[in-house]
C-alpha cells in the first residue's frame, strides 16, 4: 500500500509554520497554538509540531507503507531538510546585512552630532546679550514713557470736558439741522460722565443737555406718528427713542398698525394691473410695465427696511411680522386671481408673477422664517391651475358666441343668414381657438423660473385634463344650444342665442356638422400638438388613467353629431306636422266639395321641404342618389295603379267598397319589401330624403284619423299624385317615395265612404293646370 503524495500547498504551509516557529519570540506560544490545532491530527501529520514522537511516527509509517513508499518518503524528507537548510542560510545572510546597515547609520549620526553643543552655547550667549540691552533701554526710557502716558490721559480728559461743555451747543445745532441720530449719539456718549459728575461739576451742562434732548424726544415722537413721513424714517425714529431709554414697547401696537396700513398701498389691484399691463401697443405696454414695476418695487423695498427696523426694535415681533408678510402675499395672489378672470394671456400672467416673485424675494431677505418662498409657490400653483380653467372657459364662450352671433335674426326686418358662415365661424373658433390656447400654454412651459419653477408636469396634466373637460362641456353646450339640455341656465344661453321661443333649426344642423368636424379633424390636430409640446405629466397618478383620451372625445362628438342631425330632421318635420294639422283638422272631409285644383297645402308642403334642401346644400356634401325605380317584376308601384286601378273603375261602387280593404292587403303580399327609414348620413340627399319620408309617414297618420266622402278622397289622390314628381326631384329614394304616396292614397281609400278615384285623364288635366299656373306665377315674379 503506497502513501499519497503531500500536496504543494501543504508543503508551503508547513514551511511557513517552521519559519514562524523559528523566529517566534516565544516558542511555547507557537507550540501551544500548533498543538491545539493538531490535537486531533493523525501521528503522521504531527511531524512539524512540538508534540512529535519519532518512534511512534516510524512505527506507524512502517505499518502503513511498503518499501517503495518508505524510500519515496525518505527522498522527500531529504529534499525538505535541504530546502530548510537553504532557507535558514538565506535568513542568516539577510539579518547580517541588516546589522551592518544599522551599524553604518549609527556611525553617521555620531559624526553629525559633533559640534552641535558649541553652536548651542554661542546661541545662548547672544540671547542673553539681547536681553540685557533691552533691559537697559527700558530702564532709560521708563521715566519719559510714564510722563507721556500721563500727558495723554490728561489730554483725553480735557477733550471729554470740552465735549461736555460744548454738548448743549452741539445738540442745538443737531436740532436745527434735524440730525437727530447725531444728537442721540452725542448724548448717549456723555451719559456716563453726567451720571458720575452731573450733580456737581457739570450740573449746568447736564440741565441744558436734558432740555435739548427733551426737544429731540418730542421731535422723534412726532416723526414716529407722522403719516407724511416714510416708513423708514419712522423706524429710525423708533430706534433712536429706544437708545434714549424711551419706553418704546408702548408704541409697538401703534407701529404695527402703521405697517398694516402701509400694506394696503402695496397690495396689487386687478384694475391697476389691467391698466398697467393690458395695453394694446407693445411699446406702451413695456413702458407702463417698467414704470409700474419700478414704483412698486421701490415701495416694497421701503416696507422691507421698515420690517427690518421693527425686528430690531421689537425682538419678539417675528410672529406678527411673518403673518403680515404672508397676508400681503395672499392679497397679491387674490388680485392675481381676479386679474386672471379678465381677458389675459400667459405673458400677462407671467408679468404679474414676476412682480409677486420680486416682492417675495425682498421680504424673504428680512423674514427668513416666514417661508414665503414655499408659500408663494403653492399659491402660484393654484393660480396657474385657475388660469388654465379660465382659459378653457373663455374658449368655450368664444365658440358659443361665434355660433350664436352668426345666427342672430333681427326682429324688425327678418334677414336670411348663411349657414356656411356659421359653420366656418364655428370651425375657426374650435380649431384656431384651441391652437391659440395651446400656444399660450406653451409660454408657461418655456418659462420655468420664478413662481412656476418645477411645475411643468403639473401644467401638462392640467392642460390635458382641461381639454378633456372642455370637450365634454362643449358637447353639453351644443346640446343646450340645440334645446336638448337643461343643465345650464336656459335664460342665459337663450339670451345669447337670441332665441325667444325656439331654437333655429339651421343652428342645429350647423352643430351637427361642427361635431363631425371636431371628430374627424380638430381632435387629430389637437392630439398631435399635445403630443409634440405637452407630453409627459404623470402627477395625477396612473390609477386615474390618462388625462386626455382622444378616442372618447371622438365617440362623444360622433354620437352628438348624429343626435343633432336627427334633431334637425325632427324639428323640420314638426313644422310640417303643424302644417298637416291645419290641413286635415280644419275642413269637414265628409262634406268636401269636388276637387277642382291641387290644394294650396301642397305648395306650403313643398316650400318647407325646399327650405330643408336649401339649408343642407349650404353645409352638407352632395352624396349619391340611390333606390332608383326599376321595371322589374317586383315593382314598387302601388296596387292602385295600372291594370288593377282600371279594373276597379269598372266595378260598381258597392263592390269596390266591399273589396277595397281585401285588395289592399293582398297587393302588399306581392310587393317588393321597401326599407323606409334607413341610417341617416351626413349628406344632402340622406337628410332631405329622411325628412320627406318622415313627413309622408306623418301625412299618412293624419289621413287615417279622418273620414272622407268621395270628393275628399279624390282631393287627397290629386294632391299626392301632384307631389310625386317634385318629391322625386328632391329626395333620392324614388321607390320609397312612390310607396309612401301610395300608402297615403290607400289609407284615404280605407277611410272613405265611397272610394271612387279620379279617372286618369281628369287627374292629369288638373295636374297640368297646376303646373301651368305655377309657371305663370314664376314668370310674373321678378
Amino acid at each position: 500500500m503506497e502513501i499519497e503524495d503531500v500536496p504543494m500547498d501543504e508543503k508551503a504551509k508547513r514551511m511557513r509554520d517552521l519559519l514562524s516557529s523559528f523566529y517566534s519570540p516565544d516558542a511555547s506560544m507557537s507550540g501551544s497554538s500548533t498543538g491545539s490545532s493538531n490535537r486531533y491530527a493523525s501521528p503522521l501529520e504531527t511531524i512539524n509540531t512540538t508534540s512529535f514522537n519519532p518512534d511512534q511516527y516510524m512505527s506507524i509509517l512502517v505499518q502503513k507503507a511498503n518499501l517503495e513508499g518508505l524510500l519515496q518518503r525518505h527522498v522527500e524528507m531529504a529534499a525538505e531538510i535541504k530546502n530548510l537548510d537553504t532557507d535558514l542560510q538565506m535568513l542568516v545572510y539577510e539579518n547580517y546585512n541588516k546589522f551592518i546597515s544599522a551599524t553604518d547609520t549609527i556611525k553617521r549620526m555620531n559624526n553629525n552630532i559633533v559640534g552641535m553643543e558649541t553652536n548651542m552655547e554661542q546661541l545662548l550667549e547672544k540671547i542673553l546679550s539681547v536681553q540685557s540691552r533691552s533691559d537697559g533701554v527700558n530702564t532709560s526710557l521708563f521715566e519719559k514713557r510714564e510722563h507721556i502716558e500721563k500727558l495723554h490721559r490728561t489730554r483725553n480728559l480735557l477733550r471729554k470736558v470740552q465735549f461736555i461743555y460744548d454738548l448743549p451747543a452741539r445738540l442745538g445745532k443737531c436740532i436745527k439741522t434735524e440730525a437727530y441720530a447725531d444728537a442721540v449719539r452725542f448724548y448717549t456718549g456723555a451719559m456716563p460722565i453726567f451720571k458720575a459728575y452731573g450733580d456737581s461739576s457739570f450740573q449746568d451742562c447736564k440741565r441744558a443737555s436734558e432740555e435739548a434732548i427733551a426737544i429731540v424726544l418730542k421731535k422723534l415722537q412726532e416723526k414716529l406718528f407722522s403719516d407724511s413721513e416714510s416708513i423708514q424714517t419712522r423706524a429710525e425714529a423708533a430706534v433712536l427713542l429706544k437708545q434714549l431709554d424711551f419706553p418704546v414697547d408702548s408704541l409697538k401696537a401703534k407701529l404695527l398698525e402703521k405697517l398694516e396700513q402701509s400694506t394696503l398701498d402695496l397690495q396689487l389691484n386687478a384694475d391697476d394691473l389691467s391698466s398697467g399691463l393690458l395695453i394694446a401697443s407693445p411699446k406702451e405696454r413695456n413702458d407702463s410695465e417698467s414704470a409700474y414695476g419700478a414704483s412698486h418695487e421701490a415701495s416694497v423695498r421701503e416696507f422691507a427696511e421698515a420690517v427690518r427696523a421693527y425686528r430690531v426694535i421689537f425682538a419678539d415681533s417675528d410672529r406678527q411680522l411673518i403673518k403680515l408678510a404672508q397676508d400681503l402675499v395672499t392679497k397679491h395672489f387674490d388680485a392675481a386671481e381676479q386679474f386672471i378672470k379678465k381677458q389675459i394671456f400667459a405673458a400677462d400672467l407671467l408679468r404679474v408673477f414676476g412682480i409677486i416673485w420680486t416682492d417675495v424675494l425682498l421680504l424673504g431677505e428680512v423674514l427668513n422664517d416666514a417661508c414665503l418662498h414655499d408659500y408663494s409657490l403653492k399659491a402660484a400653483q393654484v393660480a396657474v391651475k385657475q388660469y388654465v380653467t379660465c382659459t378653457f372657459s373663455r374658449l368655450l364662450q368664444n365658440i358659443s358666441d361665434a355660433l350664436t352671433r352668426v345666427h342672430t335674426r333681427k326682429k324688425e326686418d327678418v334677414q336670411e343668414y348663411s349657414l356656411q358662415l356659421a359653420l366656418e365661424a364655428g370651425k375657426k373658433a374650435v380649431l384656431q381657438g384651441s391652437m391659440d390656447v395651446l400656444l399660450d400654454f406653451r409660454l408657461l412651459l418655456e418659462n420655468q423660473s420664478g413662481l412656476i419653477i418645477n411645475q411643468r408636469d403639473s401644467i401638462v396634466d392640467w392642460v390635458q385634463e382641461g381639454f378633456q373637460d372642455f370637450f365634454r362641456e362643449l358637447v353639453d353646450r351644443f346640446m343646450l344650444l340645440s334645446g336638448k339640455n337643461n343643465s345650464y341656465s336656459q335664460s342665459q344661453v337663450l339670451t345669447e342665442a337670441n332665441q325667444a321661443d325656439k331654437v333655429v333649426a339651421g343652428l342645429v344642423l350647423v352643430l351637427a356638422q361642427i361635431s363631425i368636424f371636431i371628430e374627424q379633424t380638430a381632435i387629430h390636430r389637437i392630439t398631435e400638438e399635445i403630443a409634440a409640446s405637452f407630453s409627459g405629466g404623470g402627477v395625477r397618478g396612473y390609477e386615474y388613467g390618462p388625462a386626455f383620451v382622444p378616442a372618447e372625445i371622438c365617440r362623444m362628438f360622433r354620437a352628438a353629431g348624429e343626435k343633432f342631425l336627427h334633431l334637425y330632421i325632427n324639428m323640420r318635420s314638426q313644422r310640417i306636422s303643424v302644417l298637416l294639422t291645419k290641413r286635415f283638422r280644419t275642413p269637414n272631409w265628409v262634406k268636401h266639395k269636388e276637387p277642382r285644383e291641387v290644394h294650396m297645402f301642397v305648395d306650403l308642403f313643398l316650400q318647407e321641404l325646399e327650405a330643408v334642401g336649401s339649408e343642407v346644400r349650404q353645409i352638407l356634401l352632395q352624396g349619391t342618389r340611390k333606390h332608383r325605380r326599376t321595371n322589374s317584376n317586383g315593382s314598387t308601384t302601388s296596387s292602385r295603379s295600372g291594370p288593377l286601378r282600371e279594373e276597379k273603375l269598372n266595378r260598381s261602387s258597392a263592390q269596390r267598397a266591399r273589396s277595397q280593404l281585401l285588395e289592399s292587403h293582398l297587393a302588399k303580399l306581392f310587393k317588393q319589401k321597401i326599407e323606409i327609414f334607413t341610417r341617416v348620413e351626413f349628406t344632402q340627399g340622406s337628410v332631405v330624403t329622411t325628412a320627406v319620408k318622415l313627413s309622408l309617414k306623418t301625412l299618412q297618420e293624419f289621413v287615417r284619423l279622418q273620414t272622407y266622402n268621395r270628393s275628399g278622397f279624390q282631393q287627397i289622390q290629386l294632391d299626392m299624385q301632384f307631389l310625386r314628381t317634385p318629391l322625386k326631384e328632391i329626395a333620392d329614394d324614388e321607390a320609397a317615395i312612390d310607396f309612401l304616396l301610395d300608402e297615403v292614397i290607400v289609407a284615404a281609400s280605407e277611410r272613405c265612404l265611397d272610394p271612387i278615384p279620379l279617372e286618369p285623364p281628369i287627374l292629369d288635366k288638373l295636374i297640368q293646370a297646376k303646373l301651368a299656373k305655377a309657371r305663370d306665377q314664376n314668370s310674373i315674379s321678378p
